[in-house]
């Protein structure tokens, strides 16, 4: 496995613009968010003034029974005691619990991760950094986590969904025995079975599960887990929360940033609500206001102002954040510096930087996350046979076709002559045409549109026969799209990390690992 290239996200057209213009800091107002080292050391400043001691030893508390279920690597114990102090600082990302972490750059966000603290230990020696893994067990959409893919199967578990995901209990674990048999003979194959098992023991949670699997795989480098499905933690958010019940300052204090995202760049990524509160029991539903009362949709419970208030006060871990109020909840209980997430993720952040503010609490440094593709030798081979580079299937690929069909077309270069030729007749023409009546003009630009229209139909039936006479060529490039971008989407999207795994084992984390530039945000590509 080498790396074979890298291209950055600023030049593939499918990136957002948005994610385009925070990385070149094209967005008025977050230049501080932007990861820089100046950036990183304003920003573990803000948050040494903010985040409390008394919160810190919540928070190793939390931290120290949580992975005192599990087997503890040398480094995540240092990293646990580090935590312990005033100058120790944490670099976050998380996602779903996805089944056996779901889509390939689970991993790689968590790689990024640990090679930031690993930087960030080189830039501030005399700081601590810890990379930290937020499992997002409060989610309710069972439907979104309860699969993957591989390369021959596809794989899910059923379970009864409606409460906090991170409880559900493994039941149907028919997948394990479907995964045994496509991946059996491979090298690692016993190695990603075994782990399977052990972490879709039935009765296992699927906070249990997430959290075996991330251990098994990084606590070698370090990595710490954190589940904030816990009474404790959500304590330090009952006067958040009593805000967001009584003020609604989450949806008011975003909606100037979410009207300027929407006018820029069409629509934002998640839509605030008056209440960015669920209350959590056997089910997860959301909490809104109505009729002068705090009713819990999909129910028949409902609570007045006083008795809500109570509530959270008895038992604020039968509140749970939204989307929007979960990065509040992440970087009010630990002493963060930045986030790590995918552009989606990056683009939701961004609605907040206001509400923040109006809680006094230090704003993240924002990293889109980079992404990875993995090829063969014999992929790179067929696309220099057609002419291309990979980068080429990161463009327009439609365009990228197009050209490869009429290369070495006869009639084109003279259709475009032609064409050029027509312009320049018509723009004389419409110089002295201007000097008559108007109508007479008009005539002319109405004339010109209607023979240029002509050459481009020209064009799309010359590109109509070519596609036909080049009918195999075509063929071969859409098979070698399909190659890159399984599923038409990016194979990182779409592929499961045991798809790698299972052929090179922990080498392909480490090779993974090392080609990681935490300064840049790009698509790293191998060949395996």
């Amino acid at each position: 496995m080498k790396k074979l290239t890298n291209i950055p996200f600023v030049e593939i057209d499918s990136i957002p613009l948005l994610i385009k213009d925070f990385l070149t800091q094209n967005i008025p107002g977050f230049e501080s968010q932007f990861f820089n080292v100046e950036n990183i050391e304003q920003q573990f400043h803000l948050k040494e003034q903010s985040f409390s001691a008394d919160y810190r030893k919540v928070l190793c508390e939390v931290l120290q029974e949580q992975h005192a279920v599990l087997p503890q690597s040398e480094q995540q114990q240092s990293n646990l005691r580090k935590l312990g102090s005033q100058q120790t600082f944490t670099v976050t990302t998380g996602h779903q619990l996805n089944l056996f972490t779901g889509p390939v750059f689970f991993i790689y966000k968590i790689l990024q991760t640990i090679k930031l603290a690993e930087f960030l230990n080189g830039k501030f020696p005399s700081k601590n950094f810890v990379p930290l893994f937020w499992l997002a067990s409060e989610d309710h959409d069972f439907e979104e986590i309860n699969h993957f893919k591989a390369e021959d199967h596809y794989y899910e578990t059923k379970a009864k969904s409606g409460g906090a995901v991170g409880r559900i209990k493994v039941e149907d674990d028919f997948f394990i025995s479907q995964f045994e048999e496509e991946f059996k003979d491979s090298v690692f194959g016993t190695e990603l079975i075994l782990l399977l098992k052990r972490a879709y023991k039935k009765g296992n949670t699927l906070t249990q599960a997430t959290r075996i699997i991330v251990n098994e795989l990084f606590s070698s480098y370090g990595l710490l887990v954190l589940d904030g499905d816990d009474a404790r933690l959500k304590a330090e958010m009952k006067s958040v929360f009593e805000d967001e019940l009584i003020n609604q300052n989450l949806f008011e204090t975003t909606q100037k940033t979410v009207q300027f995202l929407t006018d820029k760049y069409g629509k934002v990524q998640v839509n605030p609500r008056e209440i960015n509160l669920f209350y959590l029991s056997e089910t997860r539903d959301r909490i809104a206001f109505e009729d002068d009362q705090f009713v819990i949709v999909d129910t028949d419970r409902s609570f007045s102002k006083e008795e809500i208030l109570t509530e959270l006060d008895s038992h604020p871990e039968r509140f749970s954040p939204n989307a929007l109020m979960r990065p509040v909840y992440q970087e009010t209980i630990l002493p963060n510096i930045a986030y790590l997430g995918g552009n989606a993720e990056i683009m939701y952040w961004l609605e907040l930087k206001n509400y923040f503010q109006k809680l006094s609490l230090p704003f993240p440094i924002l990293i889109p996350r980079n992404s990875m593709l993995m090829i063969s030798e014999k992929t790179v081979s067929k696309t220099k046979n057609l002419g291309l580079e990979i980068n080429d299937f990161f463009k327009n690929f439609a365009v990228v076709t197009n050209n490869v069909l009429l290369k070495e077309n006869e009639i084109l270069p003279l259709l475009n002559q032609q064409e050029t030729q027509l312009k320049e007749q018509f723009q004389d023409l419409k110089s002295k045409a201007a000097l008559t009546e108007k109508t007479f003009g008009n005539l002319v630009e109405a004339e010109e549109t209607r023979q240029l229209k002509s050459f481009d139909r020209m064009k799309k039936r010359l590109l109509r026969a070519e596609k036909i006479k080049q009918s195999e060529k075509l063929e071969r490039l859409e098979n070698l799209f399909q190659t890159i971008h399984p599923g038409n989407t990016w194979q990182e999207r779409n592929y499961n990390f045991s798809v790698f795994y299972s052929d090179l084992g922990q080498d392909w984390l480490h090779s993974c690992y090392q080609e990681i530039e935490v300064e840049n945000s790009e698509l790293i590509i191998f060949t395996i």
